[in-house]
């Protein structure tokens, strides 16, 4: 927990950092109100680079991090026969999917999962958990791997980071003036910018930000359907369903952290109003999914 809070200030002083650069030597304006009210401009150039650096960051960052919170061990050599088989299997994939071959690793877990990752489609990482490779049936962990590799070929990475970006940029253009509003109207300042202004603008970014995580999460359990027909059209929908139900019935293990969940295969269950904020479509819808194409 300690270094992911330690990243994530990091990370975020330093697109503030890159923030106030860009700013300085483009010459606009850095203050966001000017003395007849808001500049828009300004506000929007402001929230722009820091919405869409916040979201670059992160996924130039994604493959790293992604190694150090799982501790996957990438193959660069495969030391057995289980290693050499999971390497040539993604190769085929990703030849098949037309893209260059991802990194392959495993992690230890006795959770059921594999994510996909890396900034750029022929720069991705593929890993699975070693509580996968020894629970499934080889064409089932093929299915899996073809789930992951069609994320890579789908490019859903960085249209993840472009959505996030928008809705990163209007959250803090929205939050801003909202609480510029509420700073002059209820708060009644008449001199700059009191605690009102910064009271409301923390309030209507956390509240924003929420409302921007159902979008994203929609968006995320789109792609899983469509990463489950990339893998159907790569091994045929038999095995990927086959997949799933083995998934299904790993319900209750260790799952992965929250920062990864939406990458893996697995993802969360989510009841109520929680299942806004599902990164995966539930495995039943999926499964009903894959056999209406193989029907």
């Amino acid at each position: 927990m300690a270094t992911r809070i330690l990243l994530f200030i990091v990370t975020n002083l330093a697109v503030l950092f890159v923030a106030t650069l860009v700013l300085s030597l483009l010459g606009l304006p850095t203050h966001l109100h000017d003395e007849h009210g808001i500049n828009f401009t300004a506000l929007l150039v402001f929230a722009a680079i820091l919405g869409f650096g916040g979201s670059f960051v992160s996924l130039a960052l994604s493959k790293s991090l992604a190694k150090m919170f799982m501790r996957v061990k990438v193959i660069d050599r495969p030391s057995n026969e289980t290693e050499q088989w999971l390497t040539h299997a993604v190769g085929q994939l990703a030849r098949q999917a037309g893209i260059q071959t991802p990194e392959v690793g495993i992690y230890e877990s006795p959770d059921m999962n594999a994510f996909a990752t890396g900034a750029r489609r022929n720069h991705a990482l593929v890993a699975v958990s070693s509580g996968l490779l020894q629970s499934m049936r080889r064409e089932e962990v093929e299915a899996v791997l073809a789930h992951e590799v069609s994320h890579c070929a789908n490019g859903d990475m960085i249209t993840l980071t472009l959505l996030q970006g928008v809705l990163n940029t209007f959250v803090i253009f929205l939050s801003r003036i909202i609480g510029f509003v509420v700073d002059k109207v209820v708060f009644r300042n008449e001199r700059g910018i009191g605690i009102g202004y910064w009271l409301s603008v923390i309030a209507a970014q956390i509240l924003l930000g929420i409302l921007a995580s159902i979008v994203v999460a929609a968006f995320s359990r789109y792609r899983e359907f469509k990463a489950d027909h990339g893998a159907a059209r790569l091994v045929g929908p038999r095995p990927m369903i086959g997949a799933l139900e083995a998934l299904g019935r790993a319900r209750g293990q260790v799952a992965m952290p929250e920062s990864l969940r939406s990458f893996g295969i697995r993802g969360g269950r989510g009841r109520g109003i929680s299942a806004l904020w599902m990164t995966h479509p539930p495995l039943e819808a999926r499964i009903d999914r894959l056999r209406q194409l193989g029907s």
